[in-house]
């Protein structure tokens, strides 16, 4: 018996506790629905299944398209981009008290620029998050 799309998708929203696995935002101050998006494109030869599956705000989908590499901007060269299924978050980002991300490794920094991960909106929204104790996220 297979999953419907439908529970797949609750899945992920659970996963990943509704927030943007990318950036750590959470849905409930976003005017946006969040979107299940694919670690690994499709156009890339990626599946459907959950474990190629995050929830992604708008912002960090677009960002990320159907990149899975990015320049580090310290080394101008391609480094992965953070895979939500794979790697671990603080292991490639750190939170400045500024509430921005920092980049630890060239994953992280490439997953920061490529993604834009400390836009002034985002810094904004971090602030807001703050007031309502969902920031920093655990």
């Amino acid at each position: 018996m297979s999953t419907s799309w439908a529970e797949t998708v609750r899945q992920v929203f659970v996963r990943a506790a509704n927030r943007c696995e990318y950036c750590r935002m959470h849905q409930s101050l976003q005017g946006a629905t969040f979107h299940v998006e694919h670690v690994v494109p499709r156009s890339g030869g990626g599946s459907d299944e959950a474990d190629n599956l995050a929830l992604s705000c708008p912002s960090c989908n677009l960002g990320k398209s159907n990149r899975v590499v990015a320049l580090d901007p310290q080394t101008a060269e391609p480094a992965p981009l953070y895979n939500p299924r794979t790697d671990i978050w603080a292991d490639h980002f750190e939170w400045t008290d500024g509430r921005e991300v920092v980049g630890r490794t060239p994953t992280g920094r490439a997953t920061v620029a490529a993604l834009n991960l400390n836009h002034a909106r985002r810094v904004l929204i971090r602030e807001a998050e703050e007031y309502f104790d969902l920031y920093p996220p655990d």
